[in-house]
């Protein structure tokens, strides 16, 4: 686990150390919003060079980081109520969130494709409290994993959007079907949101992959003339609260998408 892990440019697992960068650049900030001891132990064992995502995303680096701090918020909330809840991190890649909020009792599950678990393996180990899930979540047959005691949170950042909106519809009445009552947090983008993630993330960062189609939501009450069981428990964008400390030109270019709702944070319930 001590070597270091070489991630080529064009593979698709590029795209997971965007957040991961972001996480632990904050953390080695004089006054960090986040501190991810983790991300940082991570980013110091690959092989990348990371250059062009400093130079280019600076506006991107503060969304990362607030989406971060909106998810350990909900996770902690959650666990003051279900101190035994299961948790499942939808498409996890190399998301550190257990790290964060690990209370010493809940269920935490890191769902994703088989190769994203495996590279997993070389910074994290299972435990009994921690178990990896090699599979694409629109492949239901993973629910029979979940051990669910005391109330069922599904996270899911910078996830859904990369599927289509059927796709998603579908899961979420599987999951209804299933488990019956559980949360879902996860990030939304709209279709201008859609767009903007097109351009300026993945193409400045010097990506070799296109974000092809993908889930742009135009109104987040949409979600509830899904099934009669999903309720929007609140949505809020995704820097309100997350503006401190944060320089005053940088302050002002949130304020736009802000006020457009380019990018939400979703509490979803189905009950």
């Amino acid at each position: 686990m001590s070597q270091t892990i070489t991630i080529e440019k064009g593979n698709v697992q590029e795209t997971l150390l965007l957040p991961l960068w972001g996480r632990a650049f904050e953390t080695q900030k004089e006054n960090p919003r986040l501190i991810d001891r983790k991300a940082v132990q991570i980013i110091e064992k690959i092989d990348y060079d990371f250059s062009d995502i400093e130079k280019t995303q600076s506006m991107s680096q503060h969304g990362w980081v607030a989406r971060s701090l909106h998810t350990d918020t909900m996770a902690f909330n959650f666990i003051k109520k279900h101190p035994e809840a299961a948790i499942v991190n939808i498409g996890c890649g190399l998301d550190t969130t257990f790290s964060r909020i690990d209370n010493g009792k809940i269920m935490f599950y890191e769902l994703d494709l088989p190769d994203v678990i495996d590279l997993r393996k070389n910074f994290y180990e299972d435990s009994a409290r921690h178990i990896g899930i090699a599979s694409s979540f629109l492949d239901t047959e993973w629910f029979g994993q979940i051990t669910v005691r005391d109330g069922l949170l599904f996270l899911a950042g910078g996830v859904f959007y990369y599927f289509e909106e059927e796709q998603i519809k579908k899961f979420f009445i599987q999951a209804a079907d299933y488990f019956g009552q559980c949360d879902f947090f996860f990030d939304s983008l709209s279709p201008t949101g859609m767009k903007i993630a097109k351009k300026q993330i993945l193409k400045k960062g010097g990506m070799g992959m296109a974000l092809e189609g993908g889930w742009g939501l135009k109104s987040i009450k949409n979600l509830e003339t899904w099934d009669p069981r999903i309720k929007v428990v609140n949505s809020i964008s995704m820097s309100k609260g997350m503006k401190k400390g944060v320089p005053l030109l940088k302050k002002l270019m949130l304020t736009i998408p802000d006020m457009l709702g380019v990018c939400s944070m979703v509490h979803m319930r189905i009950a």
